[in-house]
């Protein structure tokens, strides 16, 4: 089966500071979930293909994570590597729902 299933919630959006990322396990995958300065949040797989850096410990702007072990660069939308020609990561649709809760579309199995 293809397609999306319905949401999935993460707890409330308070628990990411502004301008950071943070690590959680859904459906046994690494997740990397960021909070932009203007408020909203993107999704990437957690880890870096490159050599398994924390993707959620990488610095962000609003356009692109740096990975923290060595530097590829991964686009929040799509999750293509922009700098190195690497491999790309899973990119999420993340919201913020109206109770300020964090909610993450994972793909149906």
């Amino acid at each position: 089966m293809t397609g999306v299933r319905e949401g999935i919630d993460l707890g409330s959006v308070e628990q990411i500071p502004v301008g950071e990322g943070r690590a959680y396990v859904v459906d046994g995958e690494q997740v990397a979930v960021f909070r932009l300065r203007d408020g909203s949040v993107r999704a990437l797989g957690g880890t870096c293909p490159h050599r398994g850096g924390p993707l959620a410990d990488g610095l962000i702007d609003g356009a692109v994570v740096v990975c923290p072990l060595h530097g590829y660069t991964y686009d929040l939308i799509t999750g293509e590597e922009t700098a190195n020609g690497g491999a790309p990561v899973r990119a999420y649709v993340a919201t913020v729902c109206a109770d300020g809760e964090v909610r993450v579309a994972m793909p149906a199995t």
